[in-house]
């Protein structure tokens, strides 16, 4: 069995109920980190829309949080994630934001600085995650 998530009439993804569940599962988690609505509807019938305008503003927002990480654990935890994600505003022909985040201006606490590879050039940060974007992508049934 498998489900599917749409945007209008294209299928983004047709992962397997196993996989499907764990996303939607982490879903949840990144939308209360966030304190945002991801637009990923729910699954009715093995099927779930999502709304473009609504995702969009969940992509950005994910990957500037993501891109002001500073704990190791963090950036590895939710590297698979955002990798996730992004591959759906790709299919969605959604163009995301990956200009750099002001880290002082952010405002928010902070985790306990522990180094990640995140700490490289913005420029490295950024294709480093578009290639595990593109890598995951490949694996992904659409």
């Amino acid at each position: 069995m498998s489900q599917y998530y749409g945007m209008g009439d294209q299928t983004l993804w047709n992962p397997s109920n196993g996989a499907s569940r764990l996303f939607m599962s982490q879903v949840s988690v990144y939308q209360a980190e966030l304190g945002l609505p991801s637009g990923i509807g729910p699954m009715q019938a093995d099927e779930c829309q999502i709304d473009p305008s609504v995702f969009t503003a969940f992509v950005d927002a994910l990957l500037a949080w993501h891109r002001r990480v500073s704990h190791a654990v963090m950036a590895a935890l939710s590297e698979g994630f955002v990798a996730t994600v992004l591959v759906l505003a790709e299919r969605a022909g959604i163009e995301v934001n990956w200009h750099p985040v002001d880290l002082a201006e952010s405002g928010e606490p902070k985790d306990v600085h522990v180094p990640t590879a995140l700490d490289s050039p913005e420029g490295a940060w950024a294709a480093a995650l578009r290639q595990r974007s593109r890598e995951l992508g490949r694996f992904m049934a659409s």
